[in-house]
């Protein structure tokens, strides 16, 4: 349910609400919902990333115990991308360009669906192996395949002529989705499909048995209705960033908990579980309230003249701060979570532990 299949749920009570109290009164009720839920749910999945992403900085960075491949994506995602990042951000406010930021909103666009198939896959590889089945190399292999095509596809489609449009106040010119492009990434997309269901069939033909049930589901889930499929439901595509968030979560959750089990014996006798959890969470929280919130508000009302009554409002709209800082998070957030989570991160080795304690293997 946390990695996915609360999403099977939510259609069937998404159907109801909308029969019984109608559309315009259900959506007014999850808008209302996901806009403060946000609060406590999606702003701190983002943040709790800086505070894994940033602990123990030096040693990530530099110690010869971490693969130089490793400690290479570690300085550019955690200090090359976010200067390349405000540069960009700054440029675009100083000269007063809502273009320019409008790039950096597609280029948003375009990464969240490698995002989201990315841990999908994480969710299908983890947890398999938590239940003691490895996903084999070729079986990866073609996973990651259909994850691509997934991420290719719901960018493509629906196919669209270039225009304006609207993100956070900000008002800009995209670029085209062709429909030769739509049709290109759904071919691949279905040859992907069958490759998939190709390894699957074949492991049930060697083995007896598929890929676990709930790791298998989380993965679909994540790619066909959260990604590919996101507006099938006009109230279930409010909840989509938080069933994200919550997948995200989840393994966070995981992975510090048995970190802080490991820790809290001898040799180190460090802080209690509870304790160390309950700090990531409230520090999670109130970062996400600084950079979602205060910060945002602060700059916007200080530095944004307010438009004379009639006259139009401009292009970078009435908040461009706080799109500024949002697209910045959302961007940098791929990246490092692109690093936190690779198997030749050391701390990652704590996924593979179950609740008893016992190691998985790797």
């Amino acid at each position: 349910m946390l990695v996915g299949g609360a999403t099977l749920v939510l259609f069937p009570l998404a159907w109801l609400a909308r029969a019984w109290i109608g559309l315009d009164t259900s959506e007014l009720g999850i808008g209302f919902l996901t806009f403060y839920g946000a609060y406590v749910i999606n702003d701190p999945h983002f943040t709790v990333t800086y505070l894994l992403f940033y602990e123990d900085v030096r040693r990530r960075a530099f110690s010869a115990e971490v693969s130089r491949a490793q400690r290479v994506r570690y300085v550019i995602a955690g200090f090359f991308v976010p200067v390349a990042l405000v540069s960009w951000a700054a440029g675009a406010l100083a000269f007063h360009s809502a273009q320019a930021l409008g790039w950096m909103i597609q280029l948003m666009f375009l990464l969240v669906g490698w995002h989201y198939a990315k841990q999908g896959f994480g969710v299908l590889t983890v947890l398999s192996a938590r239940r003691g089945v490895r996903v084999n190399d070729r079986e990866r292999k073609v996973v990651l395949f259909h994850c691509y095509a997934g991420w290719a596809f719901a960018w493509a489609n629906p196919a669209t002529a270039a225009g304006e449009f609207e993100e956070k106040g900000v008002v800009y010119r995209a670029l085209a989705h062709p429909r030769w492009l739509e049709l290109t990434t759904g071919a691949v997309l279905a040859l992907s499909t069958i490759a998939l269901v190709g390894v699957i069939v074949d492991r049930w033909r060697r083995e007896g048995r598929t890929l676990p049930l709930a790791p298998l589901s989380g993965l679909l889930i994540t790619v066909w209705s959260w990604t590919i499929f996101s507006s099938i439901d006009p109230l279930v595509r409010y909840v989509i960033p938080a069933l994200h968030s919550i997948q995200y979560l989840y393994f966070v959750w995981l992975m510090k908990r048995n970190e802080a089990r490991d820790g809290e014996g001898p040799p180190a006798f460090g802080r209690p579980v509870a304790v160390r959890l309950g700090i990531l969470a409230l520090s999670a929280l109130g970062l996400g309230l600084l950079l979602f919130h205060v910060a945002p508000t602060f700059l916007d009302t200080a530095l944004v003249p307010r438009p004379r009554r009639g006259a139009p409002i401009d292009a970078l709209g009435e908040t461009p701060y706080f799109a500024a800082i949002f697209v910045f998070v959302n961007v940098h957030h791929y990246f490092m979570d692109h690093v936190i989570w690779r198997r030749d991160n050391p701390t990652t080795r704590y996924l593979g532990v179950t609740p008893l304690g016992h190691s998985q293997g790797k």
